[in-house]
């Protein structure tokens, strides 16, 4: 049986804009990019996005900065594949004062995503 798996990032969401330039303005290499949404038209929106993992500590202040004059949405993201075995604990999904502090500083959302793993 496959065991539980989480992964936690920082993302900021938005139509229309190339993820190179927040990483320029925020001077905080990511840890992943999407840019469909710098080449697509204004007749099919395509949502980019700029992603920062757990390891990393963003920048608030260009963060609200740049969410401003990008019109983007900050998120906090949580990706949980939770497994199928009854004997594996579930795990907690828990934010300490620090996070919940810098994510209504941010204006962020908190997103949280879960999938059952599959047998093996």
């Amino acid at each position: 049986m496959a065991s539980n798996k989480g992964r936690a990032y920082f993302a900021l969401l938005g139509y229309h804009f190339n993820p190179d330039d927040i990483t320029r303005l925020l001077g905080i290499e990511p840890t992943s990019v999407n840019a469909a949404g710098a080449y697509s038209g204004l007749d099919k929106p395509v949502i980019s996005s700029w992603e920062l993992s757990t390891e990393t500590k963003p920048i608030k202040e260009k963060i609200v900065e740049v969410c401003k004059s990008h019109n983007l949405s900050p998120r906090l993201c949580v990706s949980l594949t939770l497994s199928i075995d009854k004997t594996e604990s579930s795990p907690e999904v828990g934010f300490g004062a620090r996070t919940i502090r810098f994510l209504a500083d941010t204006g962020s959302f908190i997103d949280v995503e879960y999938k059952l793993s599959e047998r093996i």
